[in-house]
Order: C-alpha cells, then structure tokens, then sequence
C-alpha cells in the first residue's frame, strides 16, 4: 500500500464530503450553513491542492485544475459571506447566502469530478 495516495485520496474524498455538508439544506437559510464548515472546506481544499502539485502526468495536470477552481469557489464564498456578514449593512440575508451557497455548489461540481478521476486513476492502475 501506497501511503501517499492514501493521504492523497483522503484528502481529495475529505475536501469534497465537507464540502457537501456545507452546500446541503435550504439555499436560502443562513441557519443550515455553518460558517466553520466552510472554513473547514476551504482548509482541507487548499492541503489537497498542495498535494496535487508533485504529479506531472495529464491526469495530475487535471486534478490540480480541478482543485484550483474549487479553491476558488470557496474563497469567493468566504468573502461574499465575509462581505454580507461584516461590510454589508443588511447583514447576511438569503440572497448572500445564496450566492455563497450556490459558489460552494461550483466547488463541490470540482471536487466530484476530482473524486471521479481518482476513482479512474485507481480503477486504470496495472500492477508490474
């Protein structure tokens, strides 16, 4: 067993189902999205993409594509949350939180393929 792509895989599968929790429930319910849960996301996303960056075949040059537009999507969401919640004088209403919710919604559109292609990857590995 390969270590490296253990913690590769983890980290790619970890970023996308945090990612999940945030983007699910009502678009428009502050409530449902935890602002720590997007910290979170965004944390993990960023390692993944770190990560990334040491393969130098096709596939590599696509998941580190992948994890760069998930990256960011969810910075954009942060400082659209950080916007409403702290510069905007209506505060985090359901339109912000919608157009942070459905950024997190391209995030995870990222993070799904990501996941796709390792599963490719690891479905397509032979053994020598």
């Amino acid at each position: 067993m390969n270590l490296e792509k253990v913690v590769f895989g983890f980290f790619v599968l970890l970023a996308a189902t945090l990612n999940f929790g945030f983007f699910i429930g009502d678009i428009a319910d502050p409530q449902l999205h935890n602002v720590y849960e997007l910290f979170a996301a965004i944390v993990v996303s960023l390692i993944a993409t770190v990560l990334k960056f040491g393969d130098r075949t096709q596939i590599g040059a696509v998941h580190l594509a992948t994890s760069l537009v998930a990256d960011l999507q969810l910075i954009a969401a942060a400082l659209v949350w950080g916007y409403a919640s702290y510069v905007s004088s209506a505060g985090l209403t359901a339109h912000a939180t919608a157009s942070v919710v459905s950024l997190s919604g391209g995030a995870l559109f990222a993070n799904v393929v990501s996941v796709v292609l390792l599963v490719v990857e690891t479905v397509s590995f032979h053994r020598r």
